[in-house]
């Protein structure tokens, strides 16, 4: 592959452009807002010079509902040998292809599982996929170069293949990815008319639970108006499981020992439901879940801290798994967690001390 054309150039569109620019690609640019084209040609994604013939491959980056009319205009256009789109919903999008009599032999439905809070050109990355899954969605239509074509697209930005049915992806986003969001949404919304006294308390946990309530609205309602019905039975399972979980959290407030005895099983029972649940989540590269302990350290906030704490960690033959950081309220420090191995806990923990760095027990 030489050639592509993106239209479309929000957060994943300009993404996927900057990857393949960086990978030698000559890549076009288009979209319904020339200020959005031109920004991520400012950012080095591609150019916004139409292309003489058709391109090799054509990514259509556009809400789900737009999917099928974009792809329909790309083909009459004849502006590329093989289509695949990256809308975060496949089973509509890929009935209204259809109905639309548009060529399916050459078209190939996808889904990067990669994003970001922030939405539009200046949040893109070209990294963004790395390591992540790509879902490809190909139909009894779908030709071997075409699919070929699609996986050549997710191997030069750096994701994993992974071959699904439309509406079985549909189902998997919807548990995964979908309803998270609307949870993240629902518990955030509880702190709009907060008191500032509670907001002030806020710690490293409801940052967590909150951090994808930042995503935008207006994206989200595209995404959700095109997999209500998946969203809307996961849902209905986590009301179920919350309407219980009200009831034994009134029951532990009961007079009687019985009940409280029985709320107390309830909320122990959801609990190791979500410890179990939360175990299934894939570990680091995608590979099974792995337990890791965590190192926290006491960070100031000046400048190059960071960077000095990683560097001795480092020096101490030590592999950072994973990272968070946790701000004190009122004071100039921050807590670093640093997931490590457990073999290596107690051999950076005496390095991190003898460089004089304060490690929390």
């Amino acid at each position: 592959m030489r050639t592509a054309v993106v239209v479309g150039t929000g957060l994943i569109g300009t993404s996927a452009a900057l990857a393949l620019t960086a990978r030698g690609l000559t890549v076009h640019l288009e979209d319904a807002d020339p200020d959005a084209a031109r920004t991520a040609e400012s950012l080095g994604a591609g150019i916004t010079d139409p292309a003489d013939g058709p391109v090799d491959l054509a990514i259509i980056a556009v809400p789900p509902a737009l999917v099928g009319k974009v792809l329909a205009d790309c083909q009459r256009r004849n502006l590329a040998h093989w289509y695949t789109d990256v809308a975060s919903v496949k089973a509509g999008p890929g009935s209204e292809v259809a109905e639309l009599g548009c060529d399916t032999v050459h078209y190939i439905g996808s889904h990067p599982m990669a994003g970001r809070e922030r939405s539009g050109p200046l949040a893109a990355r070209a990294d963004i996929f790395e390591g992540r899954p790509w879902v490809l969605t190909p139909t009894a239509d779908t030709d071997t170069e075409t699919l070929n074509a699609a996986l050549e697209l997710v191997a030069l930005c750096g994701a994993v293949p992974i071959v699904m049915d439309a509406a079985e992806h549909d189902r998997a986003v919807a548990l995964v990815s979908h309803a998270p969001q609307l949870v993240s949404s629902l518990v955030a919304a509880r702190l709009e008319n907060a008191d500032e006294t509670a907001i002030r308390l806020s710690g490293q946990g409801v940052r967590d639970v909150t951090r994808i309530a930042a995503s935008n609205p207006g994206m989200w309602v595209d995404i959700l108006s095109a997999n209500a019905g998946a969203v809307a039975d996961v849902l209905e399972g986590v009301a179920r499981d919350l309407g219980e979980t009200v009831t034994a959290l009134r029951a532990l407030e009961a007079a009687e020992e019985g009940e409280r005895q029985a709320g107390a099983a309830g909320i122990e029972a959801v609990m190791r439901r979500g410890n179990t649940g939360q175990a299934r989540i894939p570990g680091k590269h995608g590979a099974p879940p792995t337990r890791y302990e965590t190192v926290a350290v006491v960070l100031g906030d000046q400048p190059g801290e960071l960077g000095r704490l990683f560097g001795e960690v480092g020096d101490a033959g030590v592999n950072i798994e994973d990272v968070a950081i946790e701000h004190s309220t009122g004071q100039q420090v921050g807590f670093v967690q640093l997931s490590v191995a457990p073999t290596a806990v107690k051999r950076l923990t005496k390095a991190l001390r003898a460089s004089g760095w304060s490690v929390r027990d």
